[in-house]
């Protein structure tokens, strides 16, 4: 059995410490240093010396936009096995070392990207030891036929119970008509998972987990000294190589309605469509906007509409989920069956008028008040600015995103708002995915 023990001194100490991270006020300003390494690795780091913890986070652009056509899944595997065996170690040598240092592996895979992090308390010895774990983890992964064999029956075990939701049967299908021809659309299943090798995921560690393909942001109670040698050590452990080349970007495709049967009791609708990228100027108008339209729950006007006032659903939402390439606007909903017709018809009007007359001055003010009041909780705690700055860099947003961000919400007008909805949300092109008994 593996082991899980931490010594008892370690484990309350860190305990205590990580519970006063997220009692720590929030920071009036984030002062980002960045530079390159030797290899040509981005760093970017942030000085926070009240807590005795070091964060840390690898990024590379590895996510599943970049799994070979016909083996979606690969991205995820890869980042699923790297720390099931690396370096001289195995899979529970790595846990034990890491849960006797009291430190964590965290991490994951999304459609641009693939992140380590680390959390370690920040004392020489301790970060040292834990810093060598993650070199190897991310630069010396096994990737042992068994190990890739077991990883791929669990994922497969997976998406097959996935395929017996209504809600992931209809984000599957959501994402496959907005980007037909484009990577974001491309779906792991079970078939293309179970096409898989332990030579793609040599193939992709090797293509893509490079030193000039990654990001390495820190977090802790460093000097600039200290955390150039760290990222120095971690950037000299990877290859070289490049960062990938992006796919043409996505074109929108027109819009259509699409029908999946199931026999849930409830209907899953979603509606959207590609709509805006990372770094676009438009951002800010949109976030406000949407915060009336969808995302400021039961203030906002798809809430009064279509839930409070004629009862088709306990909950519905919109937001923008920009990614490097244009991410998606989407609406959701769930309603009975036999209501979902004029549901989906409320929403669609809801969205015309919103994009015919904007946020009135009273919404346009709360909008602003909420989005601006609320953002310092997003900066109160490690973990979380670990979290911001690591996008920062990824993303390549400017190094003072975090201090301008609420003097961007504030400055949105009512006409920035419709401008910016109407470049980029038209009725006439939303998918519309409804999964529901026939």
């Amino acid at each position: 059995m593996m082991k899980k023990t931490i010594s008892r001194s370690r484990a309350v100490f860190f305990g205590l410490v990580t519970s006063l991270v997220f009692s720590l006020p929030a920071q009036a300003g984030v002062q980002i240093e960045q530079w390159q390494t030797a290899q040509g690795t981005r760093v970017y780091f942030v000085a926070a010396p009240s807590l005795p913890i070091l964060d840390v986070q690898i990024d590379f652009a590895a996510g599943s936009m970049f799994d070979p056509q016909g083996k979606a899944g690969v991205a995820a595997l890869t980042r699923s096995a790297l720390d099931l065996g690396a370096g001289q170690r195995d899979e529970t040598a790595i846990a034990e070392t890491l849960a006797d240092l009291g430190a964590v592996l965290g991490g994951g895979v999304d459609t641009d990207r693939a992140s380590l992090s680390l959390r370690t308390l920040a004392d020489v010895r301790t970060r040292e030891a834990a810093l060598a774990v993650l070199r190897e983890v991310v630069a010396q992964p096994h990737f042992a036929e068994d190990i890739v064999e077991r990883e791929k029956m669990r994922t497969v075990a997976s998406l097959k119970d996935a395929l017996t939701r209504p809600d992931s049967i209809a984000g599957k299908a959501f994402w496959a008509a907005m980007y037909p021809q484009h990577p974001y659309g491309q779906q792991a299943s079970p078939e293309s998972v179970a096409r898989i090798t332990r030579e793609d995921l040599l193939a992709f560690h090797t293509r893509l987990y490079n030193a000039t393909n990654a990001s390495i942001t820190l977090v802790g109670p460093l000097s600039r000294g200290e955390s150039e040698k760290i990222a120095q050590s971690l950037s000299a452990a990877l290859p070289a190589g490049l960062p990938p080349a992006l796919p043409p970007p996505p074109i929108a495709p027109a819009g259509q309605e699409v029908a999946l049967a199931h026999p849930a009791s409830q209907a899953h609708i979603y509606l959207g469509l590609p709509a805006i990228e990372r770094g676009h100027p438009d951002f800010f108008a949109l976030q406000v906007g949407n915060y009336t339209l969808g995302g400021g729950g039961f203030v906002s006007s798809l809430v009064k509409e279509v839930r409070d006032k004629r009862g088709f659903a306990y909950s519905v939402y919109s937001y923008f989920a920009p990614l490097r390439q244009v991410g998606p606007f989407q609406i959701g909903l769930q309603t009975q069956k036999k209501q979902a017709g004029a549901a989906i018809k409320v929403v669609r009007e809801v969205l015309e008028n919103f994009l015919k007359t904007g946020p009135s001055a009273e919404e346009l003010a709360a909008a602003k008040a909420n989005l601006s009041g609320s953002f310092p909780l997003r900066l109160d705690s490690n973990a979380k600015l670990l979290a911001n700055v690591a996008a920062i860099g990824f993303y390549g947003l400017p190094l003072d995103y975090l201090d301008t961000y609420r003097a961007r919400i504030e400055a949105v007008t009512a006409e920035e708002v419709k401008a910016a909805f109407a470049r980029h949300v038209r009725v006439a092109d939303l998918i519309t995915v409804t999964v529901a008994a026939q």
